[in-house]
C-alpha cells in the first residue's frame, strides 16, 4: 500500500490472491420458518414486541397449492382470523373492503385472498426462500438457506404446517406413486374425469375431496373405517339465547369445552398428558352437513370398513375391502389426515434433532411453546398434543403467537442484561485469585 497524503493505493500485483471481502452473515432476534396462518401470526406478534424478525417460506403455499379448488372452509369467517398486534387485521375488516360477502361457509379462495393481504399488513416482508438446515451454534441458532445463504438467530419458530406430517399408513406404501398419493398432494381434481378413484377416510377431508371428484366427473369409492359422523345444520346465526347459553358459539364449534378451549387457549396444558391424550384421542372429525347430499348417493360408501389389501393389477390399484368387495380403481387417495413426527422435519439438523427431548416423535414443550432446546419453538400442528385440539384450527394463531412473542422478548431482556450487568466489585470477603 501506498500513501499519497491522506490517501491510500493499494497496488496489487499479478500473482498475488487476494481473497473477496466475506458477505456478512444476517443476525436477527427470531426467524420464523413457515409463511402459512401459525407462522404469519407469530411473526406479526413478534415485530410488535419491537424484534428483528425474518420469515422464510412461500406465503400460504400449504393453501395455494396442497388444497384442492372449490374447498369450503369448516369453520365461520368470524373464527378464522390470523392474529396480530391489537387484531387490526382480521377477517371482517379486509371482507368490508372485499368482493366476497361473510357467508358461510367461507370459500377457500376468500381465504387466501385475505390471508395474503394480511401479510402485504402485517408482515410485509416474506423471504420465500425455503431453509435447508436449522442448527445450533453456541447460544444461537445457524440457518442455511436453499440458495446457500445463511443467517443467525437468537431464536427459531417451526411453523412449518402440515404438509411435513401426511400420514400413509400400509398397505398402500407398496403402490407405486403413480397410484396413490396423500390428500394434501392435489390441488386441481379435474384431472380425475372420467376416472374410478378410492378415497380413503370418513373425515372432512376425506368427504369433501369426495364431492369434489365426483362434481369433476370422477367415478369414487369411499373407504371409511367408522360410520360417517355428519355434523347437524350450522345454526350459528339462528340460536336463540337459551341455546347460546346452554352451548355457547366458539370457534371451533359449539359447546362449552370448545368455548374454554378458546377463552382459555394455555389451561388444556396444565392437564396430565395422560388425561390430555385421550381428550385429543377422542375428538373426532365429522363431515359438515352442507356436503350431505354432495355425496350421498352420488358415490359409493364403504363405512365401518378398511382396505385388507392394495395392490397393482394390469396399472390399476386392485384394493380388497373388508365388506368383501373388490374395487378396481385408477388411483387411490390417502385423505388419511396427518401425524406429528419430527423426524419428517428434515430441515433440522441431526445434532439439534438429536437434542430436542420427544415423546412419540413429538416435541416435548414448555408453556411457551419452547422445545427442551432453548430458543426452539414449535406451533400449529406440532403443538396439539401439548395445548390441545384449538391448534388443529386457525383460531389457535393468536393464542400462540402472542405466548411465543413475549417468551422470545423475555429472553432477549434477559440475555441482554446477562451481558450488560457489571461485575460484583471485590471485597476483602471476595479476594482476587
Amino acid at each position: 500500500m501506498v500513501t499519497f497524503g491522506t490517501e491510500s493505493l493499494v497496488i496489487v500485483a499479478p500473482n498475488m490472491n487476494i481473497s473477496p471481502p466475506s458477505v456478512p452473515c444476517a443476525r436477527y432476534d427470531a426467524v420464523v420458518v413457515g409463511a402459512g396462518p401459525y407462522g404469519l401470526s407469530t411473526a406479526a406478534h413478534l415485530r410488535g414486541r419491537g424484534l428483528t424478525v425474518a420469515v422464510f417460506g412461500k406465503p400460504l403455499e400449504l393453501w395455494r397449492r396442497h388444497m384442492p379448488k372449490g374447498m369450503l372452509l369448516r369453520s365461520h369467517w368470524w373464527a378464522t382470523s390470523l392474529s396480530a398486534p391489537g387484531e387490526q387485521y382480521g377477517f371482517e375488516r379486509f371482507l368490508r373492503a372485499s368482493k366476497y360477502e361473510t357467508r358461510y361457509p367461507v370459500p377457500i379462495e376468500a381465504f387466501i385472498d385475505y390471508a395474503l393481504w394480511f401479510q402485504h399488513h402485517a408482515v410485509p416482508d416474506v423471504d420465500e426462500t425455503y431453509v435447508a438446515s436449522v442448527q445450533r451454534q453456541r447460544d444461537s441458532f445457524l440457518l442455511t438457506l436453499e440458495d446457500g445463504r445463511t443467517v443467525q438467530s437468537a431464536a427459531v419458530v417451526m411453523a412449518v404446517g402440515l404438509y411435513y406430517y401426511a400420514a400413509r399408513a400400509e398397505p398402500y406404501g407398496r403402490l407405486p406413486g403413480r397410484l396413490v398419493s396423500h390428500s394434501c398432494e392435489h390441488h386441481d381434481l379435474g384431472a380425475f374425469k372420467g376416472r374410478r378413484v378410492i378415497v380413503v377416510g370418513g373425515g372432512q377431508s376425506a368427504i369433501e375431496y369426495t364431492a369434489l371428484l365426483h362434481e369433476a366427473g370422477a367415478a369414487v369409492h369411499v373407504v371409511a373405517r367408522r360410520p360417517i359422523l355428519w355434523l347437524p345444520p350450522d345454526r350459528a346465526n339462528e340460536r336463540t339465547r337459551l341455546e347460546r347459553m346452554l352451548a355457547p358459539n366458539a370457534s371451533i364449534a359449539p359447546g362449552w369445552r370448545n368455548w374454554i378451549l378458546e377463552h382459555f387457549p394455555y389451561l388444556f396444558y396444565r392437564f396430565p398428558q395422560d388425561s390430555k391424550d385421550r381428550y385429543n384421542g377422542n375428538y373426532v372429525s365429522g363431515a359438515t352437513d352442507w356436503l350431505r347430499e354432495r355425496v350421498i348417493g352420488k358415490a359409493t360408501l364403504h363405512e365401518g370398513h378398511t382396505v385388507v389389501e392394495a395392490t397393482e393389477v394390469d396399472g390399476r390399484v386392485a384394493a380388497t375391502i373388508s365388506d368383501g368387495t373388490t374395487v378396481r380403481a385408477d388411483h387411490a387417495i390417502l385423505a388419511t389426515g396427518y401425524r406429528v413426527d419430527l423426524n419428517k422435519l428434515t430441515m433440522l439438523h441431526p445434532s439439534l434433532l438429536s437434542d430436542v427431548k420427544t415423546d412419540r416423535a413429538i416435541p416435548i414443550l414448555s408453556p411457551s411453546f419452547e422445545s427442551s432446546v432453548a430458543g426452539l419453538y414449535f406451533v400449529g400442528l406440532t403443538s396439539l398434543r401439548a395445548f390441545g385440539p384449538l391448534y388443529r384450527f386457525v383460531a389457535g394463531c393468536k393464542a400462540a403467537g402472542r405466548r411465543v412473542a413475549a417468551s422470545v422478548a423475555r429472553q432477549k431482556i434477559a440475555t441482554r442484561y446477562a451481558v450488560t450487568r457489571p461485575a460484583p466489585e471485590l471485597t476483602e470477603r471476595q479476594p482476587a485469585a
